[in-house]
């Protein structure tokens, strides 16, 4: 309890606390559609058919709501790259160090990133069909370029050093690799996964 001069001032500062989390809880929940949104309309007509009134329309707010939470396209596209990137994440690169023999450690890593790729192909085909459509997507194809290019490198690391091989290892850790050979030519995963092997263990 609280007397009657105190009160007063003690009452209302909880009641402002109390009103200040809930509209924190609000702005939040409102940023999670806007971002839901977003990335629901990349995955299925693609980044640069997304338009703002879009957005709002299939969050449920009026276009400023969106541009008071993100203020410009590269704001909101890192925060569903991340959104995305929860939901569907990349294998463990670190983890096929444990894999002493380079050309099996290179299987591991196919099998897992060629599995990975049936998965998301989908959303994938559309970020790359639109990456050269939407300047504020820059920043996903250095991010993407980059972890590849580490990937490559680890999975290189202890295969004859020749620019050759490495150039080899990056060519089947590429999604359009993988589409060709499973999607255009027909292969199984794992006839792609023996393809590439033989591939980089013969440049």
């Amino acid at each position: 309890m609280c007397d009657e001069y105190n009160g007063t001032l003690v009452c209302s500062q909880v009641a402002r606390r109390y009103e200040q989390r809930k509209r924190a809880v609000r702005q939040a929940e409102t940023r999670r559609r806007i971002v839901e949104a977003t990335v629901d309309l990349h995955t299925s007509v693609g980044p640069s058919r997304t338009s703002i009134a879009a957005i709002a329309e299939r969050a449920g707010v009026q276009r400023h709501t969106v541009y008071a939470h993100f203020p410009d396209e590269r704001t909101l596209y890192e925060a569903c790259t991340r959104h995305w990137t929860e939901l569907h994440p990349f294998p463990e690169v670190e983890a096929w160090s444990s894999v002493a023999d380079p050309v099996k450690r290179l299987r591991r890593a196919l099998n897992e990133v060629y599995a990975w790729f049936e998965r998301v192909e989908p959303d994938v085909a559309l970020f790359q069909r639109d990456a050269s459509l939407v300047s504020a997507y820059a920043f996903r194809i250095e991010a993407e370029a980059a972890a590849r290019a580490a990937a490559a490198d680890l999975l290189a690391r202890d295969l004859p050093r020749r620019r050759a091989v490495r150039a080899a290892v990056g060519h089947a850790l590429d999604f359009e690799t993988w589409r060709s050979l499973v999607r255009r030519q027909g292969l199984t995963q794992r006839q792609a996964i023996e393809a590439m092997v033989r591939f980089v263990t013969n440049v």
